[in-house]
């Protein structure tokens, strides 16, 4: 289990608080208006920004002054961040060690990574010769291999088309039902919510509320959600 205690979590003169527990094995949408923090939150479990107050523990176990490395987490940002010349399988190696030193188990668990996301003839391609879409695959591949149970998606997929996206939330919704990851998912799109995720964690004025379940929080939102909602459509 994921637990936030009683966290404040300071961004240059903006503060976020939050205070509540994600279930193993869910799969939780993080929405809420733009600059509203989500990205804060998120940054703050992966350990990438270090709460001002409070406890970050993951089953039990505090991880708050832990290294992002040290922490159960994988997380996939909106670039991707793919080395533009580094191959496929380099870049998807660079999820299980930095210098590219691996074994051949190492090198067999990138080759089913790369398969399981449907690349497996691309190996040998760098990324300037991926189309978007493959472009995130292989960013969702370097994630899997990594066999991380917390992963954290920071809208990756948000410059992609319609079609392409709900292809790619299918396919993480896939991969955390096969690992039993548990998964938050940062997305300015209500839509992707109801595709992907049981639960929704709403940001909105200063707090990131406990989880909910999805249908019954887009259906009734509260005041803060409903103003952001008439925003961007249900």
């Amino acid at each position: 289990m994921l637990r936030l205690e009683a966290v404040t979590i300071r961004n240059d003169d903006f503060t976020l608080g939050a205070d509540l527990a994600i279930e193993p094995g869910r799969r939780v949408a993080v929405i809420g208006p733009s600059g509203a923090g989500k990205s804060t939150l998120i940054e703050a479990i992966a350990g990438f920004r270090p709460p001002e107050r409070g406890r970050v523990l993951w089953n039990g176990r505090d991880i708050t002054a832990a290294a992002p490395g040290a922490r159960p987490v994988a997380m996939l940002f909106q670039d991707g961040n793919l080395f533009p010349h580094l191959d496929l399988t380099a870049n998807v190696g660079l999820g299980l060690d930095p210098d590219l030193r691996l074994d051949d188990r190492q090198r067999r668990q990138v080759r089913e990574a790369i398969a399981r996301v449907g690349l497996a003839t691309l190996e040998g391609r760098k990324p300037a010769a991926l189309s978007g879409g493959q472009q995130s695959r292989a960013a969702l591949a370097r994630v899997l291999v990594q066999g991380r149970p917390l992963l954290l998606l920071d809208e990756p997929f948000a410059a992609l088309g319609p079609a392409l996206k709900a292809e790619m939330l299918d396919l993480v919704a896939e991969l955390v039902a096969e690992t039993g990851a548990t998964l938050l998912m940062v997305s300015h799109d209500p839509g992707d919510a109801r595709r992907i995720a049981d639960q929704v964690v709403l940001v909105a004025e200063g707090r990131a509320e406990p989880p909910r379940e999805t249908a019954a929080l887009l259906d009734n939102p509260p005041p803060a959600l409903q103003a952001y909602l008439g925003e961007t459509g249900a």
